[in-house]
């Protein structure tokens, strides 16, 4: 944008443009129109003025604002044939073809010769007649879709193609809705029950189309089809199409939450009504699938999941948890049901390897949204209930699945799981039965056992009592899947001191041993893919050993096998590949003790953590460096786009504090971009916890600060990256991650408008001007930086002008500050300002007693950025007033001006124009003569 303007005269300044126009210029030239538009008071001069600006947005496809120029300039003169040209052009690009075409018409008729008019009409009229048969045919095409697919004589391979094209047509509003009156929803239960994966896919997909943010219709869609047979589909044997109907109906429940939402917006303190009907016949449904066995393991994966997503409060400022009060009084026991099943053992429902994690995660999300102790402690009754009324029955059948049910529970609220482990005899049928020859009994409970684990009291018990026994399975059991669990114990005891070197369970050795077995069997490709998870469950424990993780990094065919399965359809490894990587990466968070407090427990001989040799940055650096040769970016890529259950908010959590790490390095963020990780992060951001959301948004930063962000997050996905920036101003934050954040939002507020009210929008002005007055000197500077950028948004600008604030004080007093980096954004800033905001510039001289002296210390600066800047200021201050030229032209400004004006070098030439600029306003003024400084302008 330029900064000068070469009069107060509107013509000159018409000029100016006009110049800046044909050179290209857009911005400069759209600068000088405004300010000729602002001086004049010719209704002639600004019409002509208004058809100049409209002709710059055009070019910089503002399209909006050049319709509304256009419009302004035919106010004046209805027969202006250019003003009339760009608005047909500006509603062309709008979508707005009906008012277009009349515009290119009415141009035509003015002058019919004009090759430019007669293309424009030709262009328009092709495409309204395209819009009216579009519009035209889709009844049509509708209703022949529908007479194929109905139509018994009909090839197969045509009804597919039909029904795929329903498809594509209900994405289209216009589409869905004549799919929808046309009776569409009883063809689409025909395709349902048609037993034909190709034909159920489509329909599925087809009513995704219908739902998506409708409610009415997906009310009506629920009550025609019913929920059991939406259940059944999804139920069924096939996982694409289980899949299919689990993503139907996320979408239904989402077109119904968010419709509920709706009503309730605007209001004070509003609550969440009741679910509505529907609702509750959705999750009804949803629970009744747990147990039956005629629902397939996929299926009741996915309905696992869509509890996970649709009981729980969204956020805990929702005071009602009904839902899932609901949910645990009706569904508790038949979640239970599944949670106890031991495939091939006892009698119950087909299962997955993701089930019992999915179960997990589920318990664990309806436990933490209860809010009392009362609720609380109904769960444990009932999780007790369930446990003991199989432990106590005869048989060992009824005691595995009792031991399976803690199992899972422990894996998940394990509050609740360690209540029922301490149930009188359970602890000491686990220990027995590790010692079973039953190899399904020895797995049940090895499991429990490991899991059982994870509390200090529990490890510690188990380090008395189970140590030998796991041992003793891992030396002498003949099955690996045994082997594998108790090497995963032993791991898991192993690893009971953390990353505290000193602090270790085993011999010296002892965790090379176990960490070198583990992943000989990871690369094992004969086994099966669950034995190979329990290797890398091993490696999360072991892993919190620096030699352990030196080993690791160095075998390729380790990593690999670890980045494949962290791929692959088993969700239950994710959270042991994100805890190998977080520890691999030591980006877990380590609080370094106080040196005082490490001397007085020295003295006292207290124990003091020690770190690893191997756990310095520079071994760090160099793990980082071949987690990113062997690929851990399109790894972690992958992991995030997993929808399960078993991608909990603590995995998340893990993925992010990984994703901080590898870009940690410059160089190395340009790979990550490039593999998918700036896309990735998103989702980090909010869907995680808390600690997680704060790293992925300072991961963000990172990217954002050193790459092109267009490039990292293409299209619409820059404008989601300005909220977890704006997150990241906040008191709970680091002073790094605020200055990386501000150094982020600064790179944004640089590219567009749109993003500028993004920012604004989001709040963050306020934010960015709190950090202006921190006294850590890169925060205060990028703060700065940043204001500098989101001052080219006349909502800012007003800010600035408004009465009875202090904000043009501090810049004028911050352009005279040391830091040489805050005076360049201080100048910049009040640069801009007293360029768009004129009247702004009288009242520089009431800020401060020293801003004469602020200024020719710009002036006076070595540094040709200030100098620059300082020039500006002046012309700017000089154009605004006489009397504010007039102070300037007495002071010591004068002599530096005509030095300035001068020139010399040719990177300085901007510097003496605007020098020459000031001195040619003075002489304008009469304030000083012709030749009394610089080139001698003639007057």
């Amino acid at each position: 944008m330029s900064l000068n303007g070469k009069d107060k005269d509107p013509a000159a300044l018409k000029e100016e443009g006009n110049a800046l126009f044909k050179a290209g210029d857009m911005q400069g030239a759209l600068c000088c129109y405004s300010k000729a538009l602002k001086l004049s008071d010719s209704q002639t001069e600004n019409a002509v003025l208004h058809r100049n600006r409209s002709a710059c947005y055009l070019k910089l496809e503002d399209y909006t604002k050049a319709e509304s120029d256009a419009s302004k300039a035919l106010n004046a003169d209805p027969g202006d044939v250019k003003a009339l040209f760009r608005r047909a052009q500006a509603l062309q690009k709008l979508g707005r073809l009906d008012q277009a075409f009349m515009d290119a018409q009415r141009c035509a008729q003015l002058e019919p010769k004009n090759k430019a008019f007669q293309e424009l009409l030709r262009q328009m009229g092709a495409q309204i007649q395209q819009k009216s048969i579009q519009m035209n045919s889709t009844d049509s095409r509708v209703q022949q879709m529908f007479s194929l697919l109905l139509d018994a004589s009909a090839k197969a391979s045509d009804k597919q193609k039909a029904a795929q094209n329903l498809v594509v047509l209900s994405r289209e509003e216009a589409g869905a809705e004549q799919i929808f009156r046309n009776d569409g929803v009883k063809l689409i239960q025909r395709l349902l029950g048609s037993k034909q994966e190709e034909l159920v896919l489509s329909s599925l997909r087809t009513m995704v189309g219908l739902c998506t943010g409708h409610q009415s219709r997906t009310m009506a869609i629920v009550n025609e089809l019913g929920m059991e047979q939406l259940c059944d589909v999804m139920g069924s044997g096939a996982s694409t199409v289980s899949l299919a109907a689990c993503h139907l109906l996320q979408v239904m429940f989402e077109a119904l939450t968010e419709g509920m939402m709706r009503e309730i917006r605007g209001k004070d303190e509003a609550m969440l009504p009741e679910p509505s009907r529907e609702l509750r016949s959705m999750i009804r449904h949803l629970v009744d699938m747990m147990p039956a066995s005629s629902v397939s393991g996929p299926g009741r994966d996915s309905a696992l999941n869509l509890l996970v997503k649709q009981v729980p409060r969204k956020s805990q400022r929702n005071p009602d948890n009904t839902l899932t009060l609901w949910v645990i009084d009706q569904g508790l026991k038949k979640i239970l049901e599944v949670a106890g099943t031991v495939p091939d053992i006892s009698d119950g429902p087909p299962l997955t390897d993701n089930t019992h994690m999915s179960c997990s995660v589920l318990l664990s999300k309806l436990y933490e949204d209860l809010k009392s102790d009362a609720e609380r402690e109904n769960f444990n009754k009932l999780c007790e209930e369930y446990v003991e009324q199989h432990f106590s029955r005869p048989g060992l059948e009824s005691k595995l699945r009792a031991i399976q049910t803690v199992s899972v529970l422990l894996q998940g609220p394990s509050d609740v799981g360690n209540r029922t482990l301490e149930m009188s005899g359970m602890m000491d049928a686990v220990i027995a039965l590790c010692a079973s020859e039953d190899v399904g009994h020895q797995q049940v409970a090895v499991e429990a056992l490991i899991h059982a684990a994870g509390k200090a009291k529990r490890a510690s018990f188990i380090t008395a009592n189970g140590v030998a026994l796991l041992k003793d399975l891992y030396k002498k059991s003949e099955n690996d899947r045994i082997r594998v669990r108790a090497l995963v114990g032993l791991c898991k005891l192993g690893s009971a001191g953390g990353t505290d070197f000193s602090m270790k369970q085993f011999a010296e050795g002892s965790t090379l041993k176990l960490a070198k077995q583990c992943r000989k069997w990871l690369c094992n490709e004969s086994l099966p893919p669950t034995s190979r998870r329990w290797a890398i469950e091993g490696l999360a424990y072991l892993t919190f050993d620096a030699d352990v993780k030196e080993d690791l990094v160095e075998d390729k065919n380790a990593l690999q096998a670890m980045f494949q399965l962290a791929k692959s359809e088993d969700k239950t490894v994710l959270f042991a590949v994100g805890s190998t990587l977080v520890n691999c990466t030591n980006s877990y968070d380590v609080e370094k003790p106080d040196a005082q407090m490490v001397e007085l427990a020295k003295y006292a001989k207290q124990h003091v953590p020690e770190e690893h040799p191997k756990d310095s940055p520079s071994f760090v650096e160099k793990r980082l460096s071949k987690l990113l040769e062997a690929g851990v970016v399109s790894a972690l890529v992958c992991m995030v786009k997993h929808e399960s259950p078993a991608l909990t908010e603590s995995c998340r959590e893990c993925i992010a504090r990984v994703f901080l790490a590898v870009v940690e390095r410059q160089e190395d963020r340009g790979t990550v971009v490039a593999q998918g990780g700036g896309k990735a992060l998103l989702p980090l951001v909010s869907e995680s916890t808390e600690v997680g959301r704060t790293k992925a948004a300072q991961a963000l930063a990172k990217i954002t600060i050193t790459s092109n962000p267009e490039i990292a997050f293409p299209g619409e996905r820059i404008y989601e990256v300005v909220r977890p920036l704006v997150s990241l101003l906040c008191l709970e934050c680091t002073l790094l991650q605020n200055f990386e954040a501000l150094m982020a939002l600064t790179n944004l507020a640089g590219i567009s408008e749109r993003l500028r009210q993004k920012i604004i929008k989001e709040k963050a002005v306020s934010k960015v001007e709190g950090y202006m007055f921190e006294e850590h000197d890169l925060v205060r500077a990028a703060a700065t930086e940043c204001m500098c950028n989101l001052v080219l948004s006349t909502e800012v600008q007003k800010l600035y002008l408004a009465e009875g604030n202090d904000r043009l004080k501090m810049l004028v007093l911050y352009s005279g500050e040391d830091d040489e980096r805050l005076r360049r954004a201080a100048s910049g800033t009040l640069a801009m300002l007293t360029s768009e905001q004129p009247e702004l510039c009288a009242r520089i001289p009431g800020t401060t007693t020293h801003w004469l002296e602020i200024i020719q210390a710009l002036l006076l600066s070595d540094n040709k950025d200030l100098c620059h800047r300082g020039a500006v200021v002046v012309m700017n201050l000089m154009e605004a007033q006489r009397s504010l030229a007039e102070s300037l032209m007495e002071s010591e400004v004068l002599e530096i001006l005509s030095v300035l004006a001068k020139g010399g070098a040719a990177e300085h030439e901007s510097i003496s124009r605007a020098a020459q600029q000031c001195l040619d306003k003075a002489i304008e003024y009469g304030i000083i003569k012709s030749g009394e400084g610089g080139k001698g302008t003639e007057p």
